[in-house]
């Protein structure tokens, strides 16, 4: 019950944080891609705390209690608690001075990129059992090399790629992506010092890479 109601209390803090920066920000409860943006994010977010609940609530748990050791990673998060919110208050203020805008059809593929960007880091977790939101070699941890893993080292980062990218799109915003070209920098800074982090303390990581030669994407890194 207690793991429950922490991540019960996550998700309503974040609905309000997220509609409190989209919807001061667009100055109206009239926000088309607001209200989109709120339900791609969120429904999804709240079904798989559900299966993790019931198929492995160690799993929620560690993920509800992550907090990063690395330096290098407190960086790349403080980082990304600023680009975040930026994205989102950028194109809401988009939506209300008229920028730039998105037609419909643009903003339901971006929907239909992040939902896809969804199930593959639904795959990631399915797949990895020593999924952590920080960067940390954990007690009897493996390798492992199956399913995405094959393909690249870090399909979770790729998963959100597609996730978080479109965004701005979602919401609408053109001028929104600004602070998201970002991202791909500070996911590129992350993987870095994680390699670094697993190649010394995880026992066969090292023989992994020699095995999958990219990070992120097929063929290009």
């Amino acid at each position: 019950m207690k793991l429950l109601l922490k991540a019960a209390s996550v998700l309503v803090i974040g609905v309000i944080a997220v509609g409190l920066l989209l919807f001061l920000s667009a100055g109206t409860m009239a926000y088309p891609g607001g209200w989109l943006f709120m339900a791609v994010l969120f429904v999804p977010m709240m079904l798989c705390g559900v299966i993790l609940y019931c198929k492995a609530p160690k799993l929620l748990e560690k993920r509800l209690n992550a907090r990063e050791k690395q330096k290098t990673q407190q960086g790349v998060i403080a980082l990304s608690g600023l680009m975040f919110p930026c994205a989102f208050v950028l194109s809401a203020l988009d939506f209300r001075f008229g920028w730039s805008q998105v037609p419909l059809w643009g903003m339901l593929a971006a929907s239909a990129v992040f939902l896809i960007g969804y199930a593959l880091y639904g795959e990631v977790m399915r797949e990895n059992v020593w999924l952590s939101r920080t960067v940390e070699v954990q007690e009897n941890q493996t390798v492992v090399d199956t399913g995405l893993y094959g393909i690249v080292r870090h399909p979770m980062y790729m998963a959100t790629m597609f996730m978080f990218l479109p965004m701005p799109l979602i919401l609408g915003s053109l001028i929104g992506l600004i602070p998201m070209v970002l991202y791909p920098v500070v996911t590129v800074i992350r993987i870095r010092n994680e390699e670094a982090v697993l190649t010394e303390g995880l026992p066969g990581y090292a023989a992994y890479r020699e095995k999958v030669k990219y990070r992120l994407i097929p063929f290009v890194w």
